[in-house]
């Protein structure tokens, strides 16, 4: 078989992981699928980790495009959306998530697999002993643009949304955990199109790229990575009723810890 098809046969494997989890749990697609397509990337492509982890960031990102509208759709008819919000975070997230991509394009993809693991094990830890914790601050303007330009910063660079970075921030400013939620769904669309964006142009007519590339973006991926995770995402959250997602959460936040180890370790 084609590496390429089979590639995109194993993405839509790990798309459905993905979706499960992504609606069970609320979780990222991005932390999955980044460490399991860097195997792929390098085994089935025979790329290098210096070309690979780019690619991988830049393809996870691409996918939050299209998962994140639905989950964004719903909470704005929900009325979880709040405009104000979304308006003065819209700013920072651009310009951080262009930025970010830009930063994951130019180091190296060493540096690159280092940070994504030591960024990850530090959204584990926080899914464990988070408690969504308020301050006595309120949010303002320079507030949420600040938090839009860290969390599209750190989200490019990771390839994820930015769900768990944006909901605790807007939550310790006393934002109700619902809005924190909707408004997050909102901005990891806005995150992902313009870390996309920048991800292609950072790796237009770039000479090492394999076949059907866009950029950075390696479209077969994507695709199979979209088409499985969208449908498999309303099983995960019709399990949410079935299954305690407190402690699956605390077992996932401990293999995300075991898998960003083993990528630490891994590198030569």
């Amino acid at each position: 078989m084609e590496p390429v098809l089979l590639l995109m046969l194993y993405c839509v494997a790990i798309g459905s992981v993905v979706g499960i989890m992504a609606g069970l749990l609320g979780i990222g697609g991005g932390l999955i699928f980044v460490p399991a397509a860097l195997f792929l990337f390098q085994h089935l492509l025979g790329m290098s980790i210096e070309n690979a982890m780019p690619m991988v960031v830049a393809t996870s990102l691409s996918t939050v495009i299209f998962t994140g509208i639905s989950s964004a759709r719903t909470h704005y008819k929900l009325g979880n959306l709040d405009s104000q919000i979304f308006k003065f975070s819209a700013l920072g997230i651009s310009i951080g998530a262009v930025l970010g991509a830009q930063f994951a394009s130019a180091i190296s993809g060493v540096l690159l697999q280092r940070i994504f693991a030591v960024l990850v094990i530090l959204i584990a830890l926080q899914m464990v002993f988070n408690r969504h914790r308020t301050s006595k601050y309120h949010t303002g303007t320079a507030v949420l643009s600040g938090i839009g330009f860290s969390s599209g910063f750190v989200s490019s660079i990771m390839g994820i949304g930015g769900g768990a970075l944006i909901v605790p921030a807007l939550v310790w400013f006393q934002v109700n955990i619902r809005k924190a939620i909707g408004c997050a769904s909102a901005c990891g669309v806005l995150i992902a199109f313009f870390g996309t964006l920048s991800f292609v142009y950072a790796g237009w007519q770039q000479p090492y790229l394999p076949e059907y590339s866009l950029g950075y973006v390696y479209l077969p991926a994507t695709l199979g990575i979209v088409i499985s995770s969208m449908l498999t995402a309303r099983i995960g959250a019709k399990l949410t009723a079935r299954l305690d997602t407190h402690k699956l959460k605390k077992i996932f936040a401990i293999f995300l810890v075991l898998v960003s180890i083993r990528m630490l370790i891994g590198i030569e």
